[in-house]
């Protein structure tokens, strides 16, 4: 029996659905709305949505946090992408036996004061095998200083930010913690120079001797943790590419009507495909089965990501020469840097193709 995937929500809230769809040309082109952006997704309440009732939250599963994601990236790539750094933050405290630092943001996480930003690509990459680790912990005057550099960081909202980032220790071990916007040598950087999304609030962050004490580690150890928080990291990724082949299939359904009857064949086949792919990531996080082999999460991330190329493909070809003129085309050219970005949100498809090219050899 297939296990139904994650439909876009009934109760997504209208008024956000539509400053979403009203902004999403700015929200990605401009960073003047940045400020801005995760109050409106708070006030909307969709942080919290698969948090428990008994820590502020609106109750449900990770399911639903990735069924309202995909929701909110049909509007805007830019706002699924500063919700999915921020509602993975917040599920790493769920999973995090630091009850303290749980109970001390969430409040501010919730209503959009305080912003999540997930620094843990680097060490998901490095649990696959792919790069070495890129912050690395010292003892210093009885406590730990942390060195390094994070290069690509998204939801470092300036007002108040709290990132998550795993530490290679002094002892050989290796720990996640949750550094400050205004921890003592912490560098944030003005925002990166990006070709879109561009109100995500992305920035790199520097880091020379900050001090990190039990108060801010999420986990002690990242090795047995990281692997049990890498499925909601990942199937809140593909979140991103449901919503935008969703939306981009849409609208090629909408625009094939028109002389391009040709098309219904292909928009059903990626529309079978998307749904099968979605459902599979449905059934595999209710069964826990990513926790302990991670390649048919990866397998599914790539699936999705090939057929967001394809539904953006089939977008241009149901537009046709209307995709290329700047008014009627200009949410198509959006959703097109939307979809140049799937690909290369880490681990990047090169990454997880090689993670499991290599996974293959080892098997063999």
């Amino acid at each position: 029996m297939t296990t139904p995937a994650p439909a876009a929500p009934t109760d997504f809230d209208p008024a956000c659905a539509g400053w979403l769809a009203a902004q999403a040309h700015a929200l990605d082109t401009e960073t003047a709305l940045a400020p801005d952006l995760l109050p409106r997704l708070a006030q909307a309440g969709l942080p919290a949505i698969g948090v428990p009732q008994a820590l502020g939250g609106s109750g449900g599963t990770i399911i639903d946090a990735i069924a309202v994601l995909a929701e909110a990236a049909t509007h805007s790539l830019a706002a699924a992408f500063v919700l999915w750094g921020h509602r993975t933050y917040i599920e790493y405290l769920l999973q995090s036996p630091n009850a303290g630092l749980r109970e001390a943001l969430m409040p501010a996480l919730l209503d959009g004061s305080l912003a999540g930003a997930t620094g843990l690509s680097n060490a998901m990459k490095h649990l696959a095998g792919i790069e070495p680790m890129q912050l690395t912990a010292q003892a210093e005057g009885g406590g730990l200083a942390v060195d390094g550099r994070m290069p690509w960081v998204t939801n470092l909202r300036s007002a108040a930010f709290h990132v998550a980032a795993a530490v290679d220790g002094p002892d050989g071990g290796c720990f996640v913690a949750s550094f400050a916007h205004d921890d003592a040598g912490l560098t944030r950087t003005p925002d990166l120079e990006l070709m879109g999304l561009r109100a995500t609030s992305t920035a790199a962050l520097d880091l020379e001797q900050v001090p990190i004490g039990p108060d801010r580690i999420i986990s002690a150890n990242a090795r047995e943790w990281l692997p049990r928080v890498r499925p909601a990291f990942v199937g809140l990724q593909c979140g991103l590419s449901i919503g935008l082949a969703r939306r981009a299939l849409n609208e090629a359904r909408l625009a094939a009507g028109t002389g391009r009857g040709i098309l219904a064949a292909p928009i059903q086949s990626a529309t079978q495909r998307l749904e099968a792919a979605t459902n599979a990531l449905t059934a595999g996080l209710n069964a826990r089965s990513f926790e302990a082999d991670a390649s048919g999460l990866f397998e599914l991330r790539i699936a999705l990501a090939d057929v967001v190329a394809e539904a953006v493909s089939l977008e241009l070809q149901a537009l046709g020469g209307r995709a290329y003129l700047a008014g009627p085309g200009r949410d198509f050219a959006r959703r097109n840097r939307e979809a140049a970005f799937i690909p290369v949100i880490t681990p990047s498809l090169v990454q997880l193709k090689s993670a499991l090219a290599k996974q293959r050899e080892s098997a063999a």
